[in-house]
């Protein structure tokens, strides 16, 4: 509550200021007005805590000398016209024309034009819901291009064609606020983006825009569907585009192919992620975890399998994960949980025992979180699926198994300690003791057994 607090406190703080500042440039002449997403969530009553002011009708110089009165003056980017004020987590920017001068993000030519007017400065914004701006002091809506209209329908709608395919990252930004707000994007934006070039976006960008999507939407699945819809998995998604079509034994899979499964337990996932102490890792794990079925999936004597998938996947999820990032503990975590997926449901099935539940659970890097995986691998299919009784069984193997591994356990010193020296060997009698372990054999006795194997095998 009170982290809730502070955060409320340093909202109203930002917007106390925001219209400080409005007040003394409308002394000066000119206006203040919020712009893009703070608008837009104020309008669809959705929390948003970045604040951003466009300042118009002063000069620069003007500016500056306004917030050096009422603060110490950042600048965020003053070439471009963006200043910031130490304390505040204020973006206050100056109205500017864009001209793309290459193919990337930010191969842009800026040019500061206070006098430009609104309409002309909105017209650089990439959707009109994100083009809505709001006069600081009077609270008016300047709305150029239909934004306010589009809100109410629930859709995703360009600006402008020219300055729109200047920026490749708006078919993720249009797919992720799809995901994000569950709107429609307009045809003729989706024709647009259709012939737009992502090749030249960086990787970290694209990895920005999925996360979002992954972590800020109820169905993170419409992100995809959207890409889908404007033909643009293709280049950064190949691995998620090869799953559409492939199909799946219908008894298990009413839903249908492999790419619509995914789809259904990417969802499923989340509605699980407050769960995990990663949830982007678990998101992630959620859509990568079936990527080995468009290279394993055959027909054998009248039926479908996918044998082995969970394995022969993996050089493919680690060439998807490293197309967007350089994250090795997010890399890590993705692999393990796609290799291990199949088996928690598969155990539940077997009534496996508590020994080999042990052994699932420590080859996993979050034994919760591949039993939140499960269970979204399982009930991510059309028509009822009751995983409740899963759930219980995981839930008191877990329980032995957490309490297991809090008991003492033989290590390295319990050995020198017992006289044996550190050598090439040490390392066969510690996994010999970490089985003992596993098997919930006391550390005593653990540590006696582990010696005499030693003894036996010379080791």
């Amino acid at each position: 509550m009170a982290e809730e607090k502070k955060t409320k406190d340093s909202v109203s703080r930002d917007l106390d200021m925001a219209k400080k500042i409005a007040l003394l440039v409308h002394e000066a002449g000119g206006r203040v007005f919020y712009v893009g997403g703070f608008v837009r969530d104020l309008l669809m009553k959705r929390d948003n805590k970045d604040i951003d002011i466009e300042v118009h009708g002063i000069t620069v110089e003007k500016l500056e000398e306004i917030l050096n009165s009422v603060g110490y003056r950042t600048e965020m980017g003053a070439s471009f016209g963006v200043f910031g004020l130490k304390g505040y987590d204020l973006d206050i920017a100056m109205p500017r024309k864009e001209e793309a001068i290459g193919r990337g993000h930010k191969d842009f030519k800026v040019d500061v034009d206070p006098f430009l007017g609104t309409e002309k400065a909105a017209i650089r914004r990439d959707f009109t819901l994100n083009a809505l701006m709001q006069d600081v002091l009077t609270d008016e809506i300047v709305d150029h291009f239909g934004g306010v209209d589009d809100l109410k329908k629930g859709v995703l709608r360009h600006v402008n064609t020219e300055t729109f395919i200047e920026d490749p990252l708006r078919v993720l930004r249009g797919a992720q606020f799809a995901a994000r707000f569950d709107f429609a994007i307009a045809e003729e934006t989706i024709e647009l983006c259709k012939g737009m070039d992502l090749t030249a976006l960086a990787p970290e960008r694209i990895m920005g825009e999925l996360e979002k999507a992954l972590l800020k939407a109820e169905k993170p699945s419409v992100f995809f569907e959207r890409m889908r819809e404007m033909e643009q998995l293709g280049y950064w998604f190949p691995e998620l585009e090869q799953l559409i079509g492939v199909p799946q034994p219908a008894k298990h899979h009413p839903e249908g192919d492999v790419w619509t499964h995914t789809m259904l337990v990417l969802d499923q996932a989340a509605g699980l992620r407050k769960q995990a102490k990663e949830p982007l890792y678990l998101m992630l794990a959620a859509l990568c975890h079936d990527i080995g079925k468009a290279i394993t999936t055959e027909e054998i004597n009248g039926r479908l399998h996918a044998l082995g998938h969970e394995t022969e996947g993996l050089p493919l999820v680690k060439k998807a994960l490293q197309r967007v990032t350089n994250e090795n503990a997010l890399i890590k975590y993705v692999l393990n949980m796609t290799e291990l997926h199949m088996r928690p449901n598969q155990m539940a099935a077997d009534g496996s025992s508590q020994k080999s539940m042990n052994h699932l659970f420590d080859r996993s890097v979050s034994p919760e979180e591949l039993i939140l995986l499960a269970e979204a691998d399982y009930t991510g299919r059309a028509g009822e699926w009751d995983f409740e009784p899963n759930r219980m069984f995981f839930k008191e193997r877990l329980e032995v198994f957490q309490e297991m591994m809090a008991q003492p356990y033989v290590m390295g010193r319990d050995l020198i300690e017992a006289g044996l020296k550190p050598d090439k060997n040490f390392s066969e009698l510690l996994a010999y003791a970490h089985k003992l372990r596993l098997a919930g054999v006391p550390k005593e006795v653990a540590l006696k057994q582990t010696l005499a194997y030693k003894t036996k095998n010379n080791a």
